[in-house]
């Protein structure tokens, strides 16, 4: 395939890495240093895109990118209050995007973890249910997508959870989220629950940036003839 790459920091740069290893080919790069490139007539020479920008410019690129009509994959977190403008976008106008949070293979395991075991926890009112999350000092946002993917969850399945805030709060009505900024940590999330008894954990701790970019491949591999709006569920049959 010929991928365009949106945005090329640290995981745009495995990510070009892993795909000449899975033999397809980069035909164009954006980053801050060549925006005006973004073109339409520059987006047409790849069959899809792969969007890992940052917060401010994530929903253009992807709108270009339905603009030129290619299948578009984005990672990018910290623009979610447009994500169902995009997803509207793309039903109305037949056009091809998949979203994740986290596209590593082994957070979407601990995503359908996270859902069954909420679903237990619901009927234990004794246990405090929290999320902590550590990543690397130069993430943009916080608490990460990956984090919020975990709270929607929990607030879904659990009836005492209304909504989810940073942490420190107050309110037993609220999930707290704790978010540390850590070196260059990779990537930990961590869902516990405590009780006076004892305590639950489950958790996911990230050793590189390979799983992230596999599964941004594996995304742009499995949209690339399809119309629609696709998660890592439909990718990976994990419901």
């Amino acid at each position: 395939m010929n991928i365009a790459l949106l945005g090329y920091g640290r995981i745009g740069k495995e990510i070009e890495k892993t795909a000449l290893e899975r033999n397809h080919q980069i035909v164009l790069i954006i980053d801050e240093t060549n925006i005006a490139d973004l073109t339409v007539s520059n987006l047409k020479k790849a069959d899809a895109a792969i969007d890992f920008s940052t917060p401010s410019s994530a929903y253009n690129n992807i709108m270009k990118c339905f603009e030129a009509d290619i299948p578009v994959v984005s990672g990018t977190t910290g623009w979610l209050h447009q994500l169902d403008s995009v997803y509207e976008t793309c039903k109305r106008e037949n056009k091809a995007f998949f979203y994740a949070s986290n596209f590593s293979i082994g957070v979407n395991i601990l995503f359908a973890l996270n859902r069954v075991l909420a679903r237990i926890m619901d009927g234990f009112e004794g246990y405090e249910v929290g999320i902590t999350e550590v990543h690397h000092v130069h993430k943009l946002d916080a608490p990460s997508g990956t984090a919020i993917t975990l709270a929607q969850d929990l607030i879904s399945h659990i009836r005492r959870k209304e909504k989810w805030e940073l942490a420190p709060g107050s309110d037993p009505r609220t999930l707290k989220i704790k978010a540390i900024r850590e070196d260059e940590v990779m990537g930990i999330h961590r869902i516990t629950y405590d009780s006076e008894m004892d305590g639950i954990e489950i958790s996911h701790s990230a050793k590189n940036r390979k799983g992230f970019a596999l599964g941004a491949l594996m995304a742009v591999e499995f949209i690339r003839n399809r119309k629609g709006v696709y998660t890592m569920s439909d990718l990976l049959h994990i419901e």
